[in-house]
């Protein structure tokens, strides 16, 4: 998951994002259309380059599953990590860049309202609005959108290629292979796929993979996937627990494992 902000004066904001180019909801534009304007941010000498700044925050897949499918009531949820992402965006261009913030817009998570309120109480002095759709009704959101689509899809890329050539170096008849894990959608039959091709029956997949998505998780436990059984750990069980005391140690026993770890004295030397 990419998270990104995005900020210019604001007599810029509409003028120079939604008239001069066009920015909209990403995923409404084209792969080369966000691509060509993320390089007009990037190129030095465009006015958006000299107006604006932007910023991301990058979740791999392994920080949302190691979140997400902690035991018991431990659950950082996608909900809690993306808040705490936009949280971080935003001190690290006010505090961190000392960019001086007077209005914020965010694209909601879940209830507007609750969300607005939690962002209020820990940016007290900003005007924030959180909206449903508000890359569609903001030009600055939309821009941070295009932002996080374009860093997101070069990410995959890479991670892509990293993939590719793990698995020429194991079996080099893959040299020629161009397959596609597609955008990460479970509506995509490419991603699918991919997923079910490249799927261990015990391991799954690498860091690639988000495990505690449903797609992955139904895989594993429903298609294919060898059952694991993981014995819980009695509370409180401590290593001692494993060692044999004197008294219990068979007679002739060296105790490897105790000599190994050694044993307490009072002797200083």
């Amino acid at each position: 998951m990419v998270y990104s902000a995005f900020y210019l004066p604001h007599g810029l904001h509409h003028s120079l994002l939604a008239r001069d180019y066009s920015f909209n909801d990403s995923k409404v534009l084209t792969p080369g259309v966000r691509t060509n304007l993320m390089r007009l941010l990037c190129t030095p000498g465009t006015p958006l380059f000299e107006s604006c700044g932007w910023a991301t925050k990058l979740l791999s897949a392994r920080d949302i599953s190691s979140g997400m499918m902690r035991p018991g009531a431990g659950v950082y949820n996608l909900n809690a990590q993306a808040m705490d992402a936009t949280v971080e965006l935003i001190r690290e261009i006010v505090e961190g860049r000392k960019v001086d913030i007077r209005e914020v817009y965010i694209d909601t998570i879940g209830n507007p309202a609750t969300y607005q309120q939690k962002l209020e109480r820990i940016f007290p002095s900003l005007k924030i609005t959180v909206a449903k759709k508000a890359d569609s009704l903001y030009p600055c959101v939309s821009a941070a959108s295009v932002a996080a689509k374009v860093t997101r899809d070069v990410a995959l890329e890479l991670c892509h290629e990293d993939i590719v050539k793990a698995q020429q170096s194991n079996d080099p008849s893959q040299a020629t292979s161009t397959e596609s894990w597609g955008s990460g959608y479970p509506s995509d039959s490419k991603c699918v796929s991919w997923l079910r091709r490249n799927m261990d029956p015990i391991f799954g997949w690498g860091n690639e993979c988000r495990f505690s998505w449903g797609t992955s998780k139904e895989m594993l436990e429903m298609k294919g996937g060898v059952k694991v059984d993981w014995p819980l750990d009695e509370e409180n069980t401590q290593f001692q627990d494993f060692l044999l005391t004197s008294s219990e140690a068979p007679k002739g026993t060296n105790q490897e494992l105790r000599d190994w770890f050694g044993q307490k004295t009072t002797e200083v030397l």
